[in-house]
């Protein structure tokens, strides 16, 4: 049952929906029994301003990517530095690329990593390659049966919001687990972790704080498509976090901590007033003496 806690709570939502009338079939009844990946051909065309704004996304995937491997390598109990980690994001990140080249292909939006997984890896203790293995071969089914994936998009939001959640508070855990463990928390690291985890929780809970700064209403396109990528930059969350942190990590310096406890701080204290006190009685006995 601990293995299989996700998806009993995702049949007991659907049931419960089901039963309130909030399944909507209309989308099952007109789908196809069954489908192939390649069922139009799109003419293959290069629209100059959204060139940007789709690097950008791509941009961002790859930020997303890095993120969700070092989770993964988290719950999974592998360890998240030295070069075999180096790796496994090495590699995610141009399987993430690949998906991207071939989505594009088949004119789609680039392909990202689901970091719902983490979640899941976490509650089920169930980090073994075969059972992703078995989860892209589904994946695959579905494509194929369009009737069966109908029925998987048919499931009320309210269900798949409710699973979710709860799924990416543990990919949050992940994260800050990763950074206090990795992470020395010097005044220098302090700030950069303060600077960008605003911008980012910002970005997150004000999604349009960033839309009223460009405004231009003009006939060029491109840079109205080069605007829109700095726009989509700065209102993602973790992109600009990890943006912002990356630039402050390179400029500012690195400095020297003390590593100083409050009765070492106690004591210095202690001598240099003693010193103060010491240096004006002799001041005090040299003016006499003058």
């Amino acid at each position: 049952m601990k293995s299989t806690s996700i998806v009993v709570g995702l049949l007991v939502g659907c049931i419960i929906a089901a039963a309130c009338g909030y399944f909507d079939r209309s989308g099952t009844d007109v789908a196809p029994v069954a489908s192939f990946l390649w069922v139009h051909t799109f003419p293959l065309s290069l629209y100059g301003p959204m060139v940007l704004p789709i690097l950008a996304v791509y941009i961002i995937c790859a930020c997303e990517a890095i993120g969700d491997i070092t989770a993964t390598c988290d719950v999974s109990k592998l360890e998240v530095d030295g070069p075999i980690y180096e790796s496994r994001i090495q590699g995610g990140v141009l399987a993430d690329g690949m998906n991207g080249l071939l989505a594009c292909l088949m004119t789609m939006t680039p392909m990202s990593t689901f970091a719902q997984n983490n979640g899941v890896i976490a509650l089920t203790r169930c980090a073994n390659r075969k059972a992703g293995y078995a989860c892209c071969f589904f994946l695959v089914v579905m494509g194929i049966f369009a009737k069966f994936a109908a029925a998987i998009v048919s499931i009320p939001s309210s269900v798949i919001g409710g699973m979710t959640t709860f799924l990416f508070t543990a990919v949050a855990v992940s994260g800050v687990a990763i950074i206090a463990r990795g992470v020395v928390f010097t005044r220098r690291n302090r700030f950069i972790l303060t600077a960008g985890l605003s911008l980012g929780y910002g970005a997150t809970l004000v999604p349009t704080y960033f839309s009223h700064i460009f405004t231009y209403n003009g006939d060029n396109k491109s840079l109205k498509g080069f605007y829109d990528a700095i726009v989509l930059v700065m209102q993602t969350g973790f992109a600009v976090t990890a943006a912002m942190c990356m630039i402050l990590n390179l400029t500012l310096p690195e400095e020297l901590e003390e590593d100083i406890t409050a009765e070492e701080a106690e004591l210095e204290h202690t001598a240099t007033g003693r010193e103060t006190k010491g240096t004006t009685q002799d001041n005090v006995v040299m003016n006499q003496a003058v």
